[in-house]
C-alpha cells in the first residue's frame, strides 16, 4: 500500500459480491476504489512454479500440495489455460462446496484493506438480502466477513447491498427511491423512505445464471460469456449470432423475473409508507450495465401496472462502484 493508504484513518466501504470485492475510500474529497476479482484456481506446488509466481509477483499463496492464484491474477491464468476460475462465492454468500472459500476471501479482503491505522476505524460492508428461500447461509456468511474485517482492527457493519446503492445514488431524493444491484450471484432490491429500508430482497436469476444457461447452449466457458457480456454485449434484441442470441434469451428472462418480483413485493407489502410523490428507481452493478438493459428493464417494468409511481429509471454512472460507494458513505453518516 502506498503511504497515502497507509495513512488513511478514516471510514471505508467494502463490497463484498460474488464476482468483485471493492474497496471504496474518500480522500481529498475524491472517492477512490480498489478491486479484486472475487476468484482463484489452483495449480500443482513446485519450487519452480513457487519461485516464478514470487518473481513476477502473482498473488498467491501455497497450501500444501497447490498453489492457491487469486483476484485479478486467477483470471489471467484461466485465460491462458482456457479453464473456469473457481469462486470463494455463490448466489451471494460463502461457497459451501468450496474448501478454499473462506482463506482465499479473508487474502483477498485483506490485500484490500490492510491493517486499521485507527482504533475505532469503521468499515461498512455489503451483505445480500435473504431471498424467498429464506436465510440460506447468509447468518454464516455475514459473520465471516465480520471476523475477517474485524482481524484487521476495523469495527465493521454491514448493509444490505439494495440498501448501499439508495446510499450511494438517491442523495438527491433524501435517500427514497428503489436501489438494485445486480451483481453474479444475486439481484438485491431495496425500497427506501428517508434512508429506512422498507422492502428488501434478493433473487438468485443475475449475471452467473444469464452466464451458465448460455454457457450450456453455446458450449462456451462461463468465464468467457462474462468478459463479453460486460465488454461488448449489446441487448438489442436476436441476430445472427447464437451467443448474443443465448444472452438476449437469458438477460430478458432475469429482467422479467425481476421486475415481476419486484411488482409482487411492493403490492403484497401492508401499511406501505405514502409516497406523495414519485420515486427513483437506480440500477447498479456489473450485470445491469450492458447497452439497452436499462431500455429493456423499463420496457418491461411500463408494460403493467406498477404498485408506485416512478420519477425515472436510470443506471449508476458508475455501476461496478455504486455499492461501495453507498456503504462508504452510510459509514460516513
Amino acid at each position: 500500500m502506498s503511504k497515502t493508504e497507509t495513512d488513511y484513518n478514516q471510514p471505508i466501504g467494502l463490497d463484498v459480491g460474488t464476482s468483485r470485492i471493492v474497496v471504496a475510500r474518500n480522500a481529498d474529497k475524491k472517492y477512490q476504489y480498489e478491486t479484486e476479482l472475487n476468484a482463484f484456481l489452483t495449480l500443482p506446488h513446485t519450487k519452480l512454479a513457487e519461485s516464478l509466481l514470487q518473481r513476477e509477483r502473482v498473488f498467491h499463496e501455497v497450501q500444501g500440495s497447490e498453489i492457491v492464484v487469486a483476484g485479478n491474477d486467477a483470471q489471467k491464468f484461466a485465460e491462458v489455460f482456457h479453464v473456469e476460475t473457481r469462486r470463494p462465492m455463490k448466489n451471494g454468500v460463502l461457497n459451501p462446496q468450496e474448501p478454499h472459500s473462506l482463506s482465499v476471501m479473508r487474502r483477498i479482503i485483506t490485500k484490500l484493506l490492510g491493517k486499521a491505522t485507527a482504533e475505532g476505524q469503521k468499515v461498512f460492508f455489503s451483505v445480500p438480502a435473504a431471498g424467498a428461500e429464506g436465510e440460506g447461509g447468509l447468518a454464516y456468511h455475514e459473520a465471516s466477513v465480520r471476523q475477517i474485517v474485524a482481524d484487521l482492527g476495523y469495527d465493521p457493519t454491514p448493509i444490505a447491498e439494495g440498501l448501499a446503492v439508495v446510499f450511494g445514488e438517491l442523495g438527491n431524493s433524501n435517500y427514497t427511491g428503489i436501489g438494485i444491484s445486480c451483481g453474479s450471484g444475486l439481484c438485491n432490491v431495496c425500497l427506501a423512505v428517508l434512508s429506512v429500508p422498507v422492502i428488501s430482497f434478493s433473487i438468485p436469476k443475475a449475471g452467473d445464471y444469464i452466464d451458465n444457461k448460455a454457457s450450456e447452449v453455446t458450449g462456451e466457458i462461463a468465464t468467457r460469456l462474462r468478459v463479453q457480456k460486460e465488454q461488448s454485449f449489446y441487448l438489442n434484441g436476436m441476430n445472427g449470432d447464437r451467443v448474443q442470441n443465448a444472452l438476449t434469451v437469458y438477460y430478458q428472462e432475469m429482467i422479467t423475473n425481476l421486475v415481476e418480483t419486484l411488482r409482487g413485493h411492493i403490492s403484497a407489502t401492508q401499511r406501505l409508507p405514502r409516497l406523495d410523490q414519485a420515486i427513483p428507481l437506480v440500477l447498479a452493478g456489473g450485470t445491469a450495465m450492458p447497452r439497452g438493459f436499462v431500455e429493456q428493464f423499463g420496457k418491461v417494468l411500463n408494460s403493467g401496472n406498477f404498485p408506485v409511481k416512478l420519477s425515472d429509471i436510470r443506471i449508476s454512472a458508475d455501476a461496478l462502484n455504486a455499492t461501495a460507494r453507498g456503504a462508504l458513505m452510510a459509514a460516513l453518516c
